[in-house]
């Protein structure tokens, strides 16, 4: 599908010389007697590098790029083999530890996923906003510790460490945010 400069959108998927794309930023910039120059900002699905592509002319014609997103849930992991499950089909998927990449730190079983599929091999999972995780190791709290509203270090299920306050102790659950690796939030049951 051909899609035009007007059509694209942040989030949009496009496709460059067989590689596929995600559009992050974009602006056209017209000046007087000349062909108005495109800016695109895009992340290279693949790997995950972010390029900066100018293109110039009248008439600028892109390729949308086949790219589909699954809900999926994480099952189990087994010797750097990440298995999935299809909520919609329960069809399994095989994923390797490059393709999940460091949204390990945020798997743990029965987590609720999308998997970004590009003709029909999967090439990236996306997580949630936020993620609830176990703190398995941490300090404790002294009385007092608060004044300087300060934090201490907390480790999680996944084994990713992260600071949290002083009143979080062993065995609770915290909120995390997936994008920044930071703590949201205690999370009561």
């Amino acid at each position: 599908m051909v899609m035009e400069f007007g059509d694209l959108r942040r989030g949009a998927t496009i496709e460059i010389d067989g590689v596929p794309f995600k559009v992050e930023e974009y602006y056209q910039q017209k000046m007087q007697q000349r062909a108005p120059v495109y800016h695109i900002k895009m992340r290279n699905l693949l790997t995950g590098q972010l390029l900066d592509k100018t293109f110039s002319g009248y008439g600028l014609k892109l390729t949308k790029a086949p790219v589909e997103n699954r809900e999926c849930t994480f099952l189990f992991e087994a010797d750097g083999i990440y298995t999935f499950m299809d909520s919609a089909t329960f069809d399994q998927y095989e994923v390797q530890k490059d393709v999940v990449g460091d949204s390990t730190d945020y798997l743990v079983d029965q987590t609720n996923c999308e998997l970004v599929f590009y003709r029909d091999k999967p090439i990236m999972v996306e997580m949630p906003t936020t993620v609830d995780l176990q703190v398995t190791d941490t300090p404790p709290g002294y009385k007092g510790d608060t004044a300087s509203g300060g934090g201490k270090p907390a480790t999680l299920e996944t084994g990713i460490r992260i600071t949290v306050p002083m009143f979080v102790a062993i065995g609770e659950k915290v909120r995390v945010d997936t994008r920044s690796g930071e703590y949201v939030t205690r999370v009561t049951d």
